[in-house]
């Protein structure tokens, strides 16, 4: 006996719904999905020509407002592709975290050096639980996708340290201040003590 294929029925979404659909477009959903749902919470009309008819502005305004979101994203985007994350944590001697740098510590520092990220388009692929610089994606709405570096210091080290050397000054012992070509002077003797009896 074949299988009984489910009513379906064309409504007219009245707001974006995933993975439906936009506003103002006509879709196929199951009869009771549409009669229990969607027409009773007002999220969606009976598809006649004289609703579509009625939406049309809005749906208009909807579309130009995505394609706004979709630019601004498409800039937030590439505004922080390849940035620094700087994150100070507990750690030991060996550089092991007591714990793991989280998304949201992620996401709170980009926003700190103005970058707009949520919580969630932080995606780790493990869990960071060392000292030093990890790569971390960025997923963001669609495809849309950047990668940023974490650098993870233990708290209270200076985040300075960590960076390399750029050039060979760096790389050369500084002497402290006031000791540049002044002779070294020695200790200073000490004068003989004589015993007046």
């Amino acid at each position: 006996m074949p299988k009984k294929m489910p009513n379906m029925k064309k409504v007219l979404l009245c707001e974006d719904i995933r993975p439906l659909g936009w506003l103002g477009d006509v879709v196929e959903v199951k009869e009771g999905y549409a009669r229990n749902y969607l027409l009773p919470q007002g999220l969606a009309k009976v598809a006649t020509d004289v609703n579509i008819k009625s939406i049309a502005k809005e749906k208009a305004k909807r579309a130009e407002q995505r394609i706004q979101q979709r630019e601004r994203l498409e800039e937030a985007v590439k505004a922080v592709e390849g940035a620094e994350a700087v994150v100070a944590a507990k750690a030991n001697e060996q550089g092991h975290l007591f714990g793991s740098v989280t998304a949201q510590q992620i996401a709170a520092n980009l926003r700190e050096q103005g970058f707009e990220v949520a919580d969630e388009v932080v995606h780790l692929a493990e869990h960071i639980k060392d000292v030093g610089t990890h790569s971390v994606t960025l997923k963001f709405a669609g495809d849309s996708t950047a990668t940023v570096s974490v650098v993870v210091v233990a708290a209270g080290e200076d985040i300075e340290a960590l960076k390399e050397p750029t050039s060979e000054e760096d790389t050369l012992p500084k002497e402290p201040a006031g000791q540049g070509d002044t002779p070294e002077k020695g200790p200073e003797p000490e004068e003989e003590k004589t015993n007046d009896i």
